[in-house]
């Protein structure tokens, strides 16, 4: 979506810290999620790529947004209830984080915003307190964004079988090499079955992984040795292994340029930064009149 219009990426940092409390950490995993972006292919010409954090009136507008918020409103939040569920701490910050999140979307004047199914609750919300503050001040100060569902993004499932997710500790790294990631992929739980009974590959953790990586052919193919028996998910993990490399190999090799220049990486996070502040600024100032918010500096 780069090529397709003024698109403004960012790493979600103050997201972060409702899971994560250690600062060396954060900023290991900033610079780590920009190297993974650029390798990948996002293309700082085409594209405002920054980090949240870097962008003060986000924050700002996230709490004239919350002095808004029903309580109610927060509390049938889909995602809060799934990681409560899962064991996660209820901090304040995960219980508004839709919230930010709003705040993140509307300090640009988003026009669109690229979603999965499992956020669209959560661009709902971001519509409804545009809509509300929009009424409270009597003005169009914040722009209501369309959603866009990405429809081919799938849900990947993550070492245990859930949703993969750093907070659920079942990833398989993108930039992962040798024995290391051998040994995660290895790790995929399965069932049971043994290696000489047929298999059904639509209720396999490493089968939903080969179909992100195999054309069809290839899926057909592995799908049809699941069924005939005599395949273990052994045999299917090594496959996934070797598919893995072949699909992400040229990004490994130029995340590894790009860690050689890493005063280019924050190059392109200061650009960024200075970019959507500069986008951010003209939608808060007339909040800020509108809401009687003065600065004396």
């Amino acid at each position: 979506m780069q090529d397709q219009g003024d698109a403004f990426y960012f790493i979600a940092n103050y997201h972060s810290l409702t899971s994560l409390n250690d600062g060396e950490q954060l900023k290991q995993n900033t610079i780590d999620v920009t190297l993974d972006y650029l390798a990948l292919g996002l293309d700082p010409d085409k594209a405002t790529f920054f980090a949240q954090s870097d962008v003060p009136q986000v924050t700002e507008l996230a709490w004239m947004l919350g002095t808004l918020t029903p309580v109610s409103l927060m509390e049938k939040g889909v995602s809060y209830k799934d990681k409560i569920a899962a064991g996660l701490s209820p901090n304040i910050g995960l219980f508004t984080y839709p919230i930010l999140q709003a705040a993140d979307i509307l300090i640009y004047h988003s026009d669109v915003v690229p979603v999965g199914e499992d956020q669209k609750q959560n661009i709902e919300i971001c519509r409804d307190l545009a809509g509300k503050f929009n009424r409270a001040y009597d003005g169009e100060f914040l722009k209501i964004p369309e959603e866009h569902i990405v429809k081919s993004v799938a849900i990947v499932p993550g070492t245990d079988g859930r949703k993969m997710s750093k907070s659920y500790g079942n990833t398989i790294p993108i930039f992962g090499e040798g024995k290391p990631l051998k040994k995660t992929i290895m790790s995929i739980q399965t069932d049971s079955t043994p290696l000489e009974d047929p298999k059904d590959p639509d209720n396999d953790n490493v089968f939903a992984l080969i179909k992100l990586f195999a054309d069809k052919e290839t899926q057909g193919e592995i799908a049809d040795k699941y069924k005939a028996g005599g395949y273990g998910y052994g045999h299917a993990k090594k496959e996934l292994l070797t598919l893995f490399k072949d699909y992400f190999g040229e990004a490994l090799e130029k995340r590894k340029e790009l860690e050689k220049n890493l005063d280019y990486v924050h190059d392109v996070l200061t650009e960024g930064g200075k970019k959507a502040r500069e986008r951010a600024e003209t939608v808060m100032q007339p909040i800020r009149e509108a809401t009687g918010i003065m600065r004396h500096f």
